[in-house]
């Protein structure tokens, strides 16, 4: 029987894995508020992580939940080029047959030891929030940073006709459908998907924020300010998040890209064809691959490339923007739409 009965001790777990002290926090945990040192320029992100929308118990870890609710917001601070600093955690306890009190105390233990362990990382602080028991489990954080030095924050906006397309990621393979290829096989396989796709579960489970990739882009933005670089992380997917992209830039509505078999990961590959799909097709559908999407006026591609290289991470060029509505792959027009939690 849990004894994970009551507030104070959940709270009370939550301090053995999260230092209340930090450089960015002045009064931490314990009050009605927290009082931070902030920049003059910062950045926030607030996402849900629920239980079925999100994840499933089946598979995924309690250590699992506890990274990736706080991997995906810090993601959104990479693509803004900034530099995390905090974050406040709202955690919806299960009550009823799948309840809290049904789950061993070292489940919650696992969970926000995951979470500290990547909050750790970073360095980044857990300043509050709030638990209460609800009808399904999730989690929302809120999350927020400061400028990379004095570097610009990066935005979506900027991208022009001509402009280049690019993928971050930390190989040198495309980082798009590797992580939808770890959820189907989740999804029809369990937990011994694993031992077929590695690094596609891997991809889905623990995904890895790119912050020093985004606070690279910054700092070469600053520098080379007709650079002119858009940013934003590839949370759903490269049908629906380029066309976001595209849509915050001057002009641009369609794009030409290029991505060929060889630039995909092994597994991304492997999967398409044991499914009867096309496999840059696949990897185009994507989801959640928390990579980052960008734009940048063509010139400045070698010089990014070689930035990125430095900070162990690999630009991927994938095509080029232009006035024209629609998107060809690989020569061929393309109407998916990606994902969409309404329309899923």
């Amino acid at each position: 029987m849990s004894t994970m009965t009551s507030e104070d001790a959940f709270l009370a777990c939550i301090d053995r894995h999260f230092s209340n002290t930090h450089p960015h926090v002045l009064r931490g945990r314990g009050d009605d508020c927290c009082e931070l040192s902030c920049p003059s320029r910062m950045t926030l992100s607030t996402d849900l992580f629920m239980q079925d929308a999100h994840f499933r118990l089946s598979y995924f870890s309690a250590s699992d939940i506890g990274h990736k609710a706080l991997a995906v917001n810090i993601s959104d601070i990479a693509a803004a080029g900034a530099t995390p600093l905090g974050f406040s955690l709202g955690l919806m306890i299960p009550d009823g047959t799948t309840g809290a009190q049904h789950f061993a105390d070292s489940y919650w233990d696992d969970l926000f030891a995951g979470m500290a362990a990547l909050a750790d990382t970073f360095n980044v602080a857990l300043t509050g929030g709030d638990l209460t028991r609800a009808g399904t489990f999730g989690l929302c954080v809120t999350v927020w940073g400061g400028p990379h030095y004095d570097a610009p924050f990066l935005r979506r906006s900027g991208c022009k006709a001509g402009d280049a397309l690019f993928l971050v990621g930390q190989t040198e393979y495309a980082p798009a459908g590797l992580a939808r290829t770890g959820l189907l096989e989740l999804e029809a396989r369990g937990a011994s998907a694993a031992d077929c796709y590695p690094e596609a579960v891997q991809a889905h489970l623990r995904p890895v924020p790119l912050v020093h990739a985004g606070q690279c882009l910054a700092a070469f933005q600053q520098q080379h300010s007709d650079a002119r670089i858009a940013l934003m992380d590839l949370s759903d997917g490269l049908a629906r998040d380029l066309p976001r992209l595209l849509a915050a830039g001057k002009g641009t509505t369609g794009a030409s890209l290029i991505l060929p078999d060889a630039m995909l990961h092994p597994e991304v590959r492997r999967w398409a064809t044991a499914n009867g799909h096309n496999a840059a097709m696949h990897a185009f559908s994507g989801g959640e691959d928390y990579a980052l999407l960008g734009s940048c006026a063509p010139e400045a591609v070698n010089g990014l490339t070689t930035a990125l290289e430095k900070t162990g991470h690999r630009l991927t060029l994938l095509g080029t923007a232009h006035g024209d509505g629609g998107i060809l792959l690989n020569g061929v027009p393309v109407t998916a739409k990606g994902f969409d939690h309404f329309s899923a």
